[in-house]
């Protein structure tokens, strides 16, 4: 039995050509648009003090193991998409996630419960935590080692592999 060959007529080699230069030009403009945007925290060293979560209870920043703080909104739609990556990184590694400028503590409660996440929130109502990391576009996500240095900054969505290729890079 035959096989049925299908050719390229030059039009359509034309058309992938150019969607492949557009897809690598935004790839390109992104990828510069997240450097740009990059905060520039006042320290690399990770600030250790208690702080209190949006469910009542208390947590201790600390060094000893690797930490991802990802800063995010109730109102960003790319922190929307990604919050399922965050919430496969937590199950795996030390998270903790700070809501920025997003309401009430009922409210960021509700947008977890209806998203069904479980990972751990501090919520920023004021920005307070937002301008001490230098924090102005969203989302953003800081990588500590255990010794309590910053090694990596994300700024844009990242998926779960990316997440997980850079703490598998710390640890």
């Amino acid at each position: 039995m035959r096989g049925t060959q299908y050719l390229y007529s030059g039009e359509d080699e034309k058309m992938i050509k150019e969607v492949t230069i557009w897809a690598v030009l935004l790839f390109v403009m992104i990828t510069l648009a997240n450097y740009l945007r990059r905060p520039e925290p006042a320290s690399a060293q990770l600030p250790l003090e208690t702080i209190q979560l949006v469910h009542g209870n208390r947590y201790r920043l600390q060094k000893g193991k690797p930490l991802v703080i990802h800063f995010w909104t109730t109102w960003c739609p790319a922190c929307k998409l990604e919050t399922d990556n965050i919430e496969r990184l937590s199950k795996k590694y030390n998270v903790l996630t700070i809501a920025v400028n997003s309401g009430s503590d009922e409210k960021v409660k509700e947008y977890l419960k209806q998203r069904d996440l479980t990972f751990r929130v501090l919520n920023d109502r004021e920005g307070v935590w937002a301008k001490k990391f230098s924090v102005e576009a969203f989302p953003v996500t800081f990588f500590y080692d255990s010794q309590g240095k910053l090694q990596f900054i994300e700024v844009g969505y990242t998926t779960t592999a990316g997440l997980l290729a850079r703490m598998a890079f710390i640890e």
